[in-house]
């Protein structure tokens, strides 16, 4: 997986939109205005999401590849390396997960449907 396919994945997501809150250099994925995940343009080799606090430590001990948060609460964050071993149905995965946590998260009134 390359930044190109991340952000074509990312973006078919039901209501996920992409922006650039924290600079020029750091691409954002939000959903319902929640980040899910995030991609440092200069370091295009890997980016954040969030991931349960159970299987963020098992990904981890499992997978070089999938590290704490760098800059993001370790507990709920991973940074995954993409050009590693984790291939691009893992990645997608990963990502899956943490657009899945998001979207548990939203209060009902949000009526948000997916």
């Amino acid at each position: 997986m390359n930044i190109e396919s991340l952000r074509d994945y990312c973006l078919s997501k039901e209501k996920a939109e992409e922006s650039f809150p924290f600079g020029d250099d750091t691409l954002v994925f939000k959903v319902a205005n929640k980040i899910f995940l995030l991609c440092g343009l200069n370091q295009c080799d890997r980016f954040n999401v969030k991931c349960d606090p159970e299987k963020a430590i098992l990904l981890r001990e499992e997978f070089d590849e999938v590290q704490p948060g760098w800059h993001m609460n370790k507990t709920h964050w991973n940074t995954v390396f993409m050009n590693g071993r984790l291939n691009d149905s893992q990645l997608k995965q990963m990502i899956d997960h943490s657009y899945d946590l998001i979207i548990s998260s939203l209060p009902k009134k949000d009526n948000f449907n997916i």
